[in-house]
């Protein structure tokens, strides 16, 4: 009788599991380069099916060294966004920057970023001489952003962005 107790609360152990979906806690792009669209304020990080876009103005952006401990910082809002995507197949910049996005792949999921702030420290790029600067390299950090979705939500004390250069 035991045997036949044991029998049946494993096979209502076993119905009653629930392997449905991965809830989503985090993303990796730290091997991807930043890009950008040259008509718009996105720049934005693909790995295959997934998208992380950052939409704030140019102007965040200035070419001045910003002083050591002290980064410029944007509010996330309505305005200064940061979108993680999650499309039906391998996502190109042509499903963000053409002003008629391709019909697939289709976004499947996607997270909008709630309060917290980005962060951004600017550092100048110099020439082999020391003293001619190139380009200037931005480096771009979340901090204390919380993600929202229809499904689930996450967030990150920090997050580096990585880094988002700008000619002179």
């Amino acid at each position: 009788m035991k045997k036949l107790i044991v029998l049946v609360s494993s096979i209502f152990m076993l119905q009653a599991c629930d392997d449905g979906d991965i809830t989503l806690e985090s993303f990796n792009f730290d091997t991807v380069n930043i890009q950008e669209c040259t008509d718009n304020n996105l720049i934005f990080k693909i790995n295959d099916d997934e998208m992380l876009l950052l939409n704030i103005p140019a102007s965040s952006f200035v070419n001045i060294e910003t002083p050591d401990g002290s980064p410029r910082t944007v509010t996330v809002n309505s305005t200064n966004q940061i979108i993680y995507r999650i499309y039906s197949g391998n996502v190109t910049d042509n499903s963000v920057c053409n002003l008629i996005p391709p019909a697939s792949p289709i976004v499947q999921e996607e997270w909008t970023a709630t309060g917290g702030t980005i962060e951004i420290i600017t550092d100048p790029i110099y020439d082999t001489d020391g003293i001619t600067i190139l380009r200037y390299t931005h480096n771009i950090k979340f901090v204390n952003v919380n993600f929202s979705g229809s499904s689930n939500s996450f967030s990150f004390t920090e997050y580096i962005f990585g880094n988002h250069e700008t000619d002179l």
